[in-house]
């Protein structure tokens, strides 16, 4: 006759990820179910949203260090999932500081106004708007972060972070089908290159992202490339990262032109605030 066994403790499933945090947030924006549970899904999107927050971490640790009130704007913030992540972590611990979520649809701005309000999260608030047209209440922002801002959005956000002289940037692009689109009219022997759409899509993408950086550079900032996530995750991996340091930089701002020049295509909100 076999023996019974105990059967063992169930492991908490937020343990190895979010000890000691608002549950009661993660089941407010449906990370965790009513129960407490966590499945496949939400646990990638857990972890991908805790692995960025750890990204920009060395930018809120200057921003509290060297700003009495620091001011995060989030662009393109959807469900807000990262900025709410953001101010459980940093904000709510250091009692201070503001986060904008800015984002476009109406019915989104209303549920994270809800969220926010039940977190008791008093600074926190939210933009009805377009990246493009946002306003921050001070004209500043310290830390612009951009996650997934489909196609010119990223663009929108590089250009709103200079207007508001953030210091850090960071940014997750995605969708980049503008310069891919342009590549149709160049011709020469570089068009072996992106023969196939899938080619013509990734290398599009590629380009688009160089560019972005030799941007940001020419503008002053320190700009550092890696990967936000797996492949087995997303495709959308590409984490920038910068930091501003000078004003401008006429060697990256050459780079960019040639660039722009030898390929003959290029993100155009970009190649327009540059010749300004």
């Amino acid at each position: 006759m076999a023996k019974n066994r105990a059967k063992p403790d169930e492991k908490d499933p937020l343990a190895d990820l979010w000890p000691g945090k608002s549950v009661a947030l993660l089941k407010a924006l449906h990370i965790l179910t009513h129960n407490g549970g966590l499945n496949a899904d939400s646990r990638r999107k857990l972890k991908q949203v805790l692995h960025l927050a750890n990204l920009i971490r060395p930018a809120l640790d200057w921003a509290f260090k060297e700003k009495k009130e620091p001011v995060l704007a989030d662009l393109g913030a959807g469900k807000s999932y990262l900025g709410f992540i953001l101010y459980d972590l940093f904000f709510a611990k250091q009692e201070r500081g503001t986060i904008y979520g800015v984002e476009a649809r109406h019915d989104l701005i209303e549920t994270s106004k809800q969220i926010a309000a039940e977190s008791h999260f008093d600074r926190m608030h939210f933009i009805e708007s377009t990246i493009r047209d946002a306003k921050l209440p001070g004209g500043k922002a310290d830390v612009v972060t951009a996650l997934h801002a489909c196609d010119t959005a990223t663009d929108e956000a590089i250009l709103f972070a200079l207007e508001n002289e953030a210091r850090f940037v960071a940014l997750v692009p995605c969708c980049q089908a503008e310069v891919a689109r342009d590549l149709d009219h160049v011709k020469g022997p570089m068009q072996q290159l992106w023969r196939h759409p899938i080619q013509r899509r990734e290398f599009g993408a590629q380009l688009t992202n160089v560019l972005r950086g030799l941007f940001l550079e020419a503008h002053g900032y320190k700009v550092r490339v890696t990967e936000f996530t797996g492949l087995e995750h997303s495709l959308k991996n590409e984490f920038i990262f910068a930091e501003r340091h000078q004003r401008s930089n006429a060697q990256a701002r050459a780079e960019f032109d040639r660039l722009v020049q030898q390929m003959g295509a290029a993100p155009a909100l970009l190649t327009k605030a540059i010749a300004a």
